[in-house]
């Protein structure tokens, strides 16, 4: 078996040295092309508009840097005492007190909602607890009428408290969008101008440090930041005139439905508080309540003493004996 196997020198594939290596042509590869780069010269115009862009997109990079840097300086030195600022006296007292006022608000939005999920959870027990007295009614013929007037006096103050919940939640909701919406809305007008006023003060302090001869291009820059400065300190003034009169408006009906509600379920008086939510059109109001049933009447007063006997019965006759 071995003398049928060529030898090594004479195999075909086989690489000797100083004889020039053989591969088979079906082993080989092919070279990818030369890389071409593309023709610029074809699309001069997309290529001049890609620029144009990206040499504006960094303009105004570099703006909002320089922007920013004599922003942050500004604030920085106005800390220090090294900077003066400009200040509207009056404006910025109504300012505190919108923030102060908004601060306020939200305690009590917060203490109002705690005050409706109580009710809620109250409400729920006085309605399971109803259920209860009306099964137990079925079950124990001896204290029918006894579980009855239970129930329905049961069934009376969650119909009461689910009309008072709709109430509150009608408060809440007028409160919620007074505080995190109307107001929000016009502190994001003072957030922008007080921005501006810094912005104003930088150059303006760059002005005051340039000596007597400042550049034009900062001339124009002070003037277009004081316009913009002085357009949303009118804008911020304007807004803060519209909040308070529409915050007046709007808590002076929202408090006397929370006084009326409260204070007509606490007493009792279910017609008051029908009457209350009808008033100032509360949505949400449970179907029953525009015809609320009358409540069950009184059960019959306990007594402690035992009841009279007849003067013919043999008891009777007993007692007389006896005394």
């Amino acid at each position: 078996m071995l003398k049928d196997t060529p030898p090594l020198r004479e195999s075909s594939d086989s690489i000797t040295s100083g004889t020039e290596a053989k591969f088979p042509t079906s082993r080989s590869m092919p070279f990818p092309p030369a890389y071409a780069p593309p023709d610029v010269s074809q699309n001069g115009a997309g290529s001049s508009t890609l620029l144009r862009a990206g040499s504006t997109k960094i303009e105004s990079i570099k703006n909002w840097s320089v922007s920013t840097y004599k922003c942050t300086k500004q604030l920085l030195y106005e800390k220090l005492g090294k900077s003066s600022r400009t200040v509207d006296t009056e404006l910025e007292a109504q300012i505190e007190m919108l923030r102060e006022t908004q601060r306020k608000y939200a305690g009590v939005l917060r203490l109002s909602a705690a005050l409706a999920a109580q009710l809620g959870a109250a409400a729920a027990t006085q309605r399971a607890l109803g259920e209860a007295f009306a099964d137990l009614a079925q079950k124990s013929p001896e204290l029918q009428n006894q579980f009855l007037y239970n129930a329905d006096t049961q069934r009376s103050l969650t119909r009461n408290g689910e009309t008072l919940l709709a109430a509150l939640h009608f408060f809440n909701n007028s409160l919620n969008t007074l505080t995190n919406k109307t107001m929000e809305d016009t502190l994001l007008t003072i957030r922008q101008y007080e921005a501006a006023r810094v912005e104003y003060d930088a150059y303006r302090s760059e002005l005051e440090a340039s000596g007597g001869n400042p550049p034009e291009l900062l001339l124009a820059s002070i003037e277009r930041h004081r316009r913009h400065y002085e357009r949303l300190r009118d804008d911020s003034a304007v807004k803060l005139q519209l909040l308070h009169e529409n915050r007046v408006k709007v808590m002076n009906k929202q408090l006397l439905l929370f006084h009326n509600a409260v204070s007509a379920y606490f007493s009792g008086n279910n017609v008051a508080l029908e009457a209350a939510v009808k008033h100032f059109s509360v949505p949400g109001v449970p179907q029953h309540v525009t015809h609320p049933p009358a409540l069950a009447p009184h059960p019959p007063p306990l007594s402690s003493h035992p009841p009279a006997l007849p003067p013919h019965s043999p008891a009777a006759a007993t007692t007389t004996r006896t005394t």
